[in-house]
């Protein structure tokens, strides 16, 4: 990362902890006296993009959100304002010729899927899913996005994720309690065949298929109809390519986060879940290797 980039980002992210309440500064900001820094943005343009209303911070940085005050959340039996923590985000910084935008999304369980999809189709990456809260009701989680490019361009991407959530709740106004679909009962599951497919030894365990190759798959149930669960352990310039093929074979990703702290280099983990015939799932698992495998590495 040059000094230009890194001057905004880190002004970008002293934005951003400063919203969720933390005052981590002096280090970050030094940062930006590197260079000289890039035209401002446009904050009427980029709110005519979103279709939200935009603001600007005294260092540049446009800023846009949308509390979710659609759906009613409760924590450890509280109602929780949306204000305390259930308000999408995204900002913006001047970065070279163009721009980066960085947020978090609020997303209940059934919008995950349309969401992520919407952030690919737009160019968008999707950096971390995960959840802020324990004993909240309905489940929430927050997924991260950025790019860069074309300020307005970064802005209509924002705007088609949270077209795409609120899609989803236009259809039911309460999150759902599953995937939907035939649910898979207990059975055998073809060991060879799924060891053919994927082209790495299936060890079968109690009806179970089950893969490791520095990741891990399962799956459970019968031929015909087989859940498959597990996570991919992934370098971050693996983390978009194997999300896309995931996502492409209607596999739901559950979670994109880190296992460890200060390890060298950092490896990232997606989970994910999916239902359907063994070997269809088997072919999805295989085409996020190859995904994987194809990413040029540093």
């Amino acid at each position: 990362m040059n000094a230009r980039r890194h001057g905004r980002f880190a002004a970008l992210r002293i934005t951003v902890t400063w919203i969720a309440g933390c005052l981590v500064a002096s280090a970050l900001m030094s940062a930006d006296s590197i260079a000289a820094p890039p035209a401002s943005l446009d904050a009427r343009a980029i709110g005519q993009a979103s279709g939200a209303t935009a603001t600007t911070t005294p260092d540049g940085v446009v800023k846009i959100g949308w509390p979710r005050t659609d759906v009613t959340v409760t924590v450890d039996g509280m109602t929780l304002p949306p204000a305390a923590g259930l308000g999408s985000w995204a900002a913006f910084a001047p970065m070279g010729t163009g721009a980066m935008v960085m947020g978090d999304t609020v997303v209940f369980e059934d919008e995950v899927d349309a969401a992520m999809d919407a952030a690919f189709t737009h160019g968008l990456s999707v950096t971390a899913l995960h959840n802020h809260f324990f004993h909240d009701t309905p489940k929430v989680y927050f997924m991260h996005i950025g790019g860069e490019g074309h300020a307005e361009t970064l802005a209509a991407g924002v705007k088609a994720v949270w077209g795409a959530i609120r899609a989803v709740r236009s259809t039911h106004r309460q999150p759902g309690t599953g995937f939907g679909g035939t649910t898979p009962t207990p059975g055998h599951v073809d060991a060879d065949a799924v060891t053919k497919i994927v082209g790495q030894p299936a060890t079968d365990s109690a009806g179970v298929a089950k893969i490791t190759i520095g990741r891990t798959g399962t799956m459970s149930g019968s031929d015909a109809l087989a859940a498959m669960d597990g996570d991919f352990i992934m370098s971050a310039e693996e983390v978009q390519p194997v999300l896309h093929v995931l996502r492409k074979a209607g596999v739901h990703i559950v979670a994109l986060h880190s296992h460890m702290l200060g390890e060298h280099p950092s490896f990232y983990f997606t989970h994910f879940w999916s239902t359907g015939k063994a070997e269809d799932l088997a072919r999805a698992f295989r085409a996020a290797l190859d995904a994987q495998a194809a990413v040029k590495k540093p």
